[in-house]
């Protein structure tokens, strides 16, 4: 009791002051509206700027994004913060019988102290009466259910599918760091909700590069009386109360919309370079299944060649198999490739005489190698006079492929080989696998291959029997590049992993229809990244060869079946494909056979995500500084009673 006259009385005496150099009381008061002109939710309103009076200095801090004006305003209007009030002037024309709200969410604090003064939201009426019902909801990425911060939010009750693309959001709102946003201001009615984190400020979709979310359910907002829990603190640490506070519960506030952004169709040629002299790259927005077409001005074109196109068919490198060329500076070429038009057709192109210049001339390139040759001399000289052993030929480099070849291999782990160019000979045979047992080294089955839809990359599949150990050995000269380079002999002792060394993961799937559904199931770690991935079979999912650790999982409905997470389609009427997060995290321990049932709509999907691997935090909320309380625990019980606090 002491405690509350203490601050009680404190409040009393500061009188919004800052604290003066003999040690007086902080200004710990947030600033108060005392009046606005029009008045805040005044009707038939028909001037369009606005003027909010404080009972102090205040200031406004980014009103350009946490100010929102709804209807939103397609010419910027002007906000400015002068001395003790802020200063609204519209630019759009007013709207008739339309509710305007002026949210200015936390941006407003005393100009002294900082205190916040807290969410604020102004309102008026072109008509004779103004609209209180509020909406709200979450974004989220639809790829991976993280929280979209500053997205436009907006309101249709137009319900046609065109009506996104062809008029302005009615009422708008922008998420904050949870993905949260509160639309104000809604009038009785029936609504879509949209999303769209635009580039152009015209509050419709109008280009694809824009990330948008959009549902066809409809919902009419209402409210309804209802109480919360409102803590009261005695201080950073210690609760005083906990108050039943009763308040208006606006209704739909769940809306949740999966923002995505659409694959980006349209081909253009973005570079062409040679970084590398036996290699020119071409670089394009999006795939075709029709490669270039080349013509060499400066040299033959046909058969010079070896073509290495990635997955997506958007990056083309083109490995030149002559040193000729190699050692040819510039490549005058002419290439044709479809790219698209103003309508969005894919038409034939061809860029003539396009060049593609060595980074490191040729000159260069041989002056470096000379000093090479010319380093390697000196040392066999010195080793010649120490009557050591030398070479009197410089000797020819060897093709030196990348073995990703672990000596500790997890049984189900991939074992591959990529070559630094690509291959002319490739000898099989050339590749042999032992395992040992009993002491005894025997040969084991293993089958050498190129990944698929790749040049330079191989694999080594084998059956890996786990707690057994195992010799890769490859021959000498069992990979020749393009140029001649040959491969030297290579050998790499590999331990499989004991089966006990690991745990096991099943997930029992439900809450989807699991008729044509493909589910596919992602072990993810502590930064959202995939660890491995399993199809369900049957509404099962099954995790092998778990090491030890703690976990989460992510799950995926995969509508096509082509094994890789698809972006939606609004002109499609397409969704992103349906993400869901197991909202716990999960702990794997060696010989554990974990089990899991995961209900994959249980959960509100805002709520399914950890907060532990969840990127985007939410925004820290402004608390008052409430300094005089610390001052009072300074100044001391006797210094107080001097100055007439009673106690």
């Amino acid at each position: 009791m002491a405690l509350f006259t203490i601050h009680y009385s404190l409040f009393t005496i500061s009188c919004a002051r800052m604290g003066s150099p003999d040690g007086g009381w902080f200004d710990d008061d947030p600033p108060q509206v005392i009046g606005a002109s029009p008045a805040d939710k005044a009707t038939n309103v028909k001037q369009k700027k606005v003027t909010i009076y404080f009972d102090e200095y205040i200031k406004l801090e980014d009103a350009t994004n946490k100010v929102i004006v709804s209807p939103p305003q397609l010419e910027m209007p002007d906000i400015k913060a002068a001395g003790k009030k802020i200063v609204v002037e519209l630019k759009d024309t007013l709207k008739e019988n339309t509710t305007y709200t002026i949210d200015f969410s936390d941006a407003i604090s005393d100009n002294n102290e900082g205190n916040p003064m807290g969410n604020y939201t102004y309102s008026f009426s072109t008509g004779e009466q103004i609209d209180t019902f509020e909406v709200s909801g979450y974004v989220l990425d639809a790829s991976n259910l993280e929280p979209v911060k500053g997205i436009s939010v907006g309101l249709y009750a137009d319900l046609a599918d065109s009506a996104f693309k062809t008029k302005p959001m009615m009422r708008v709102s922008r998420t904050d760091g949870r993905g949260h946003f509160v639309v104000k201001g809604v009038a009785p009615g029936t609504y879509r909700a949209y999303a769209l984190q635009e580039n152009d400020g015209d509050f419709r979709f109008s280009q694809k590069s824009e990330m948008i979310a959009f549902s066809h359910d409809t919902f009419e907002p209402s409210s309804k009386p209802d109480t919360r829990v409102d803590t009261v603190w005695r201080d950073s640490l210690h609760i005083d109360a906990l108050l039943q506070v009763p308040y208006t519960h606006f209704l739909p506030d769940d809306i949740t919309l999966l923002a995505f952004t659409h694959l980006q169709t349209d081909r253009v040629l973005l570079k062409t370079e040679r970084v590398e002299a036996n290699k020119f790259s071409m670089y394009f927005t999006y795939g075709d299944s029709l490669l270039p077409e080349i013509k060499g001005l400066n040299f033959n074109s046909d058969s010079a060649f070896v073509i290495e196109a990635n997955e997506q068919r958007d990056t083309i490198h083109y490995w030149l198999r002559d040193t000729m060329l190699v050692n040819t500076d510039t490549l005058l070429m002419d290439i044709s490739y479809r790219m698209t038009d103003t309508l969005g057709n894919l038409v034939l192109h061809t860029d003539s005489a396009l060049e593609a210049l060595a980074k490191v001339p040729y000159e260069k390139r041989m002056k470096e190698q000379a000093k090479e040759i010319e380093k390697w001399q000196k040392e066999q000289e010195k080793k010649k006079k120490r009557e050591e052993n030398y070479d009197s030929i410089y000797p020819v480099k060897p093709l030196e492929p990348k073995f990703n070849v672990p000596n500790q291999l997890d049984p189900d782990q991939r074992v591959t080989i990529e070559m630094p160019v690509p291959l002319m000979h490739c000898d099989t045979s050339a590749v042999h696998l032992y395992s040992q047992i009993d002491s005894l080294w025997y040969i084991a089955e293993c089958e050498f291959r190129p990944v698929e839809n790749t040049v330079r990359y191989y694999e080594i599949i084998a059956d890996w029997k786990p707690g057994l150990e195992y010799s890769l050995e490859i021959d000498s000269a069992a990979f020749v590049d393009i140029y001649g380079l040959v491969s030297k002999p290579y050998k790499q002792g590999i331990k499989v992993n004991k089966t006990e060394d690991f745990s096991s993961m099943l997930f029992n799937i439900s809450g989807i229809d699991a008729v044509d559904s493909t589910i596919v199931v992602q072990m993810i770690d502590s930064k959202d990244a995939i660890i491995k991935e399993v199809r369900a079979k049957g509404m099962v999912a099954k995790f092998n060869y778990v090491k030890p650790g703690k976990y989460y999982f992510r799950a995926y409905i995969d509508v096509n079946s082509n094994g890789k997470w698809d972006t939606g389609d609004y002109d499609a009427d397409l969704q992103a494909e349906a993400v869901y997060y197991y909202p716990k995290e999960i702990e794997c321990r060696e010989k554990w056979d974990v089990t899991e049932s995961w209900n994959l709509t249980a959960t509100p999907r805002f709520k399914q995500k950890p907060q532990a691997i969840t990127k985007q935090k939410p925004d820290k909320a402004k608390q008052l500084k409430n300094r005089n309380a610390e001052r009072a625990k300074q100044l001391g019980i006797e210094y107080l009673k001097t100055k007439g606090v009673r106690l």
